[in-house]
């Protein structure tokens, strides 16, 4: 299991490292490249990654009501636990958004690729319920913060503000809450994707992975490797040691066992997910610092990931 945990973690840190050699060590790409390449990715490639497998996921024998509240059920305890304890700790606001996203949300390419690694081809109804369960979600949960923390119009495509109507705005335009939608009511009335459609929604979300991390990797530098330990670490005792284990008291409750359970374990343990920088850049979050965690969550979630699956293996068999 620890193997095949590795092997999928290692081409998401890979990619990481070339994306900051490409941006820092090379002249292959114009620094022009990367600001549209971060929109491609958030607003076009993961949506269609999320559309696609919601659309063509096969849930006849999956039991979605245990496994929703086993994924969901730790996400907002954690979430409400980092926003109590935000002025106790004395974390800034706009840097407290990067620590949010770092506590609360996955990296949904990393999960299916463990899942499939770990269970095989019947992984992926149960991985399309994790992320149309955690996507909606966190992101809902991450616009609400953003809305409270930065100030209107800091972010390029118009910012957010503290108050209900910029809160409901962004929710409104977020375009993995929006694929999200499309592909539940798409499967809910069983029409799925037309062949041609299939493969292009196909195509595209096979894209999303290698651009959107890619496009962290480019955000980084010394500097920000180096910043704000306290911080990570915060954001780190909540992904890695919060999330699992109330993932797995949340699975007992539910009475789940088996590889339902120790799926649910392994997407709540997971590092952030790489669109974490694209929206703190989208949305004017203290986005250097979402670039920081995410590489350091990624690297760090090597050794955490395991014993985390290691942990839920022996409870759950």
């Amino acid at each position: 299991m620890i193997g095949a945990l590795l092997i999928a973690l290692a081409p998401t840190a890979l990619l990481i490292g070339l994306g900051h050699v490409l941006r820092h060590r090379t002249g292959l790409l114009p620094a022009e490249f990367w600001g549209p390449a971060e929109k491609l990715a958030y607003f076009v490639l993961l949506p269609a990654l999320i559309v696609h497998g919601l659309a063509m996921a096969d849930l006849s024998e999956v039991a979605i009501g245990g496994l929703v509240f086993a994924l969901a059920g730790p996400i907002l305890v954690t979430g409400a636990a980092l926003a109590l304890l935000r002025r106790p700790l004395g974390i800034e606001p706009r840097a407290f958004t990067s620590v949010f996203q770092a506590g609360v949300r996955f990296n949904n390419y990393v999960g299916v690729t463990a899942a499939l690694a770990l269970f095989g081809p019947q992984a992926a109804a149960l991985s399309a319920i994790a992320i149309a369960t955690i996507v909606p979600t966190a992101n809902v949960l991450c616009v609400l913060v953003f809305a409270r923390y930065v100030p209107a119009g800091t972010g390029p495509e118009g910012g957010t503000g503290a108050g209900l109507t910029h809160a409901l705005k962004a929710l409104a335009r977020n375009p993995l809450i929006l694929a999200c939608v499309l592909g539940i009511t798409l499967h809910a009335f069983h029409l799925g994707l037309p062949p041609g459609i299939e493969g292009f929604a196909r195509a595209l979300g096979q894209a999303a992975l290698p651009l959107g991390l890619l496009c962290v990797g480019a955000a980084l530098d010394r500097e920000t490797l180096g910043r704000a330990p306290r911080l990570f670490a915060i954001a780190s005792l909540a992904k890695f040691a919060a999330m699992p284990t109330l993932t797995a008291g949340a699975c007992l409750i539910a009475g789940l066992d088996g590889e339902v359970a120790l799926l649910a374990v392994l997407f709540n343990a997971l590092p952030t997910a790489s669109s974490s920088y694209v929206m703190a850049r989208q949305m004017g979050g203290d986005a250097p610092l979402m670039a920081s965690l995410v590489a350091t969550q990624t690297v760090v979630a090597a050794l955490t990931v395991p014993l985390a699956m290691l942990a839920a293996q022996a409870i759950f068999g």
